[in-house]
């Protein structure tokens, strides 16, 4: 049986990129078709998809795709119903707001798709923007919609990372996807420290780490920032003395930024799935987070973290001080973080797989080879 991996696109090693490597790990000879291919930027994480089957799409020759990928959205259907997908029994594409789940399988084929979420620019207005869309990015954005919903209703299988995201699936693309979480690597072993609280993520307007920044800056907590993103300049103008910014550490910089952490802050409201959250977790470490966002699945309130109403300054605050009130166990901590252990994953789509296409081969389309 021939296997087609599809991503959208390669400019960070982020959690989507993650997920595609554990699925390469479960299929090792499958080629990556992907929009374009960034290697400037993916720098040393360049070393991850180094020995791959790699097939960027025309999209790779077009002018400053890398800089600005949303300006190319409107080519988006013609970019991926030219990937030449024939021959292939088994497609999985792993999309989000690149829409890669538009290929074109060949009709006998399965196309399962893991869907990290619908595209928010297109479904969901962007609450950071202060910019009045212009008439053409309304009207391409309204076709592009009507193009992602039929997109969707092509696929045989649909997964998501969280209860959340299927929400997300079920409103939008009318479809039921199974749940099935991101692996993550768990250390299973480890205990929180004293020495400072901690944030690991992208650096963006929607992490909202502005807002730990605030609160350890009015509470004169330490905090360890980890991440770079657009938001860094601003940030670091916004911190105070008690606050440290670490950009790229290497993993084994990062265990050890770890295992002095008091805790991990996560306050987005906006976050679908926290592979940090998870990571702290597998430490022994116990997680703050916003409950709006789909963290509520992973971190049990009161066990394994605290869970706080939303992500204002003052409900950071609030949750900082009742969090040092509280005693966590790093055991309770560990054990839940390994139900999202790597091997868990790999278990659950396996069998998910197989069970599509058990059902696909009952219809005649698939040879059993």
């Amino acid at each position: 049986m021939k296997v087609a991996l599809v991503h959208d696109f390669l400019q960070t090693y982020g959690d989507a990129e993650r997920l595609l490597a554990v699925l390469h790990q479960i299929y090792p000879q499958a080629p990556v078709f992907t929009a374009f291919i960034d290697r400037p930027s993916l720098g040393p994480d360049w070393a991850h998809f180094a020995n791959w089957d790699l097939r960027p799409t025309w999209g790779q020759k077009l002018p400053a795709i890398a800089r600005q990928p949303e300006r190319y959205r409107p080519l988006l259907p013609y970019i991926w119903e030219s990937v030449d997908l024939s021959g292939f029994d088994l497609v999985i594409s792993s999309s989000a707001g690149f829409l890669s789940h538009a290929v074109l399988p060949s009709p006998s084929a399965l196309h399962i798709c893991y869907c990290h979420t619908p595209s928010r620019s297109l479904w969901e207005p962007n609450p950071y923007s202060t910019l009045t869309p212009r008439w053409f990015d309304v009207w391409s954005g309204s076709r592009l919609r009507q193009y992602d919903f039929y997109a969707a209703q092509r696929l045989d299988r649909l997964f998501t990372n969280s209860e959340t995201v299927a929400h997300r699936i079920k409103k939008f693309y009318r479809r039921t996807a199974d749940v099935v979480p991101p692996p993550v690597k768990i250390a299973a072993d480890g205990k929180a420290g004293e020495r400072y609280y901690l944030y690991v993520g992208a650096l963006t307007p929607n992490q909202q780490v502005d807002r730990v920044i605030q609160a350890c800056n009015q509470m004169q907590r330490p905090l360890v920032v980890v991440g770079t993103g657009s938001e860094q300049s601003r940030l670091r103008q916004l911190a105070g003395e008690t606050i440290q910014f670490v950009e790229r550490p290497s993993e084994a910089e990062l265990g050890q930024l770890y295992s002095n952490t008091r805790a991990l802050i996560f306050p987005s409201a906006d976050a679908d799935f926290g592979f940090s959250p998870v990571e702290a977790m597998g430490r022994g470490i116990p997680v703050i987070a916003c409950e709006q966002s789909g963290i509520r699945e992973i971190v049990l309130n009161y066990r394994t973290g605290l869970l706080f109403a939303e992500p204002t300054v003052e409900n950071l605050c609030q949750a900082i001080a009742q969090f040092e009130g509280l005693r966590f166990f790093s055991h309770a901590c560990i054990q839940r973080a390994e139900e999202f252990a790597e091997s868990v994953f790999v278990d659950r789509f396996k069998w998910l797989v197989a069970q599509a296409l058990d059902e696909h081969r009952q219809k005649g389309t698939i040879s059993a080879n």
